[in-house]
């Protein structure tokens, strides 16, 4: 699948292309051809993210993640 970040593109064509209808299409044109065509589809609410584990011991954790990046470090010197 293509991702176009809305970011990216002018201002107008992003504002077009965010007040898309689901089932309706946007046309693709250049040069007087059609050389694609977009479909509106209905956006998925976000889910929200898991519950972080709590019994996980947050130090010992954070101990690992110390150890694995200085492990990283001797090795690339």
């Amino acid at each position: 699948m293509k991702r176009i970040d809305l970011d990216d593109v002018p201002p107008k064509i992003a504002a077009l292309l965010a007040e898309i209808a689901p089932g309706e299409e946007v046309i693709l044109v250049q040069n007087a051809v059609v050389v694609g065509r977009l479909t509106g589809a209905e956006v998925e609410a976000p889910t929200a993210s898991p519950e972080p584990d709590t019994d996980v011991d947050l130090e010992a954790r954070a101990q690992e993640i110390f150890e694995q990046f200085r492990a990283s470090i001797e090795d690339e010197f």
